[in-house]
């Protein structure tokens, strides 16, 4: 009955904004028709280099050239996006002429595709709108350039999300950019664009899936808030909500399917429902929010900078996402589950 509770010190309202979702085996070749339909003529690609130069990237290029739409490839993707060289690539890219942006990749690729996108669209400085305490957490005035998502990994859901997450390197700390208007236009969810991915990879993205529905299930009730005299000012992550919690099957899924997607990485069946549940976690997390976890997987990624996990031989700068907030999860979810029996 937490969910009923009303009175005017507490908010009383939460906000759901989806994405238009096209999930399938296939459906990244559909990317042409999708960005003709937001009315895209001219796009930045935003692509890793590695990943640029595979058949995936170049079958997402042929899709949308197929349909008169002119390609320009943003390649300076960093593992996790950092505020320099986000500014840098904005730097790279301000005098394009563009009007649409297509990001093929993890979160960190869909995250810088959404910040510079962010920049283009409305420039000022970066800090500006860099979420509080870090930044100064201004909204931008309004919608930004159509934007399309299409995930290779099945765990951040930042396809679904209204928030791209970055370090602040002279900071040393790990924080990010969220508002309404940061969530992509069209999320296209195709889970052959996984099956590449090596069994590490495979592991920490499956367990931020995994803390992202336990997570956004277990948050505060958003009734549990205080009232916002501005509707603007409603923080984007609400806390726990009637919707959110349907997603809780992910859970199931992730525990069925996440060794069986380690072990072998063309089990199409384990692909598939950690690739669809890591879209409706992304749906869950993306207005309820996380919690304990995530808060204490910032400092270890943005702290550690000298270990390199199996699988990742590019050099990974520091501990990965999912990686970071599994540490801690377990931990922290024995702690609070004397405060929401029913839930954990």
């Amino acid at each position: 009955m937490a969910y009923l509770a009303y009175s005017e010190v507490t908010d009383s309202v939460f906000v759901l904004n989806l994405p238009y979702i096209k999930f399938g085996m296939g459906a990244s070749k559909e990317v042409g028709y999708e960005a003709r339909r937001l009315g895209i003529t001219s796009a930045l690609l935003v692509v890793g280099k590695r990943l640029a130069e595979t058949k995936l990237a170049e079958q997402v290029r042929s899709s949308l050239e197929s349909q008169g739409i002119r390609v320009e490839v943003f390649t300076d993707v960093h593992i996790e996006p950092e505020d320099e060289a986000i500014v840098e690539g904005y730097r790279k890219i301000k005098d394009l002429r563009v009007d649409g942006f297509v990001a093929l990749g993890g979160g960190s690729t869909i995250d810088t595709a959404k910040l510079l996108n962010l920049l283009y669209t409305y420039p000022a400085d970066l800090m500006e709108y860099v979420n509080r305490p870090i930044g100064k957490g201004a909204s931008p005035p309004g919608p930004l350039k159509p934007m399309i998502a299409i995930p290779t990994t099945a765990g951040t859901g930042a396809e679904n999300t209204n928030v791209a997450v970055l370090d602040i390197k002279r900071l040393h700390v790990k924080t990010g950019v969220s508002n309404q208007y940061l969530r992509p236009s069209v999320a296209i969810v195709d889970p052959l664009t996984t099956v590449t991915m090596p069994p590490m990879v495979t592991a920490s993205t499956g367990l931020d899936v995994l803390n992202h529905a336990i997570e956004s299930i277990t948050a505060h009730p958003y009734t549990a808030r205080p009232a916002v005299p501005n509707p603007a000012e409603r923080p984007v992550y609400a806390g726990s909500t009637p919707i959110g919690d349907l997603f809780a099957p992910v859970i199931g899924w992730v525990a069925k399917y996440i060794r069986r997607a380690y072990a072998d990485p063309y089990d199409l069946e384990a692909r598939y429902y950690l690739h669809l549940g890591a879209g409706l976690a992304g749906l869950g997390f993306g207005h309820a929010g996380v919690h304990v976890p995530h808060a204490m997987a910032y400092p270890i990624a943005g702290l550690v900078r000298e270990w390199h996990p199996p699988d990742y031989d590019f050099g990974y700068p520091i501990v990965p996402h999912g990686i970071s907030t599994a540490i801690p999860a377990a931990y922290a979810f024995r702690y609070l589950a004397p405060y929401n029996d029913e839930k954990f």
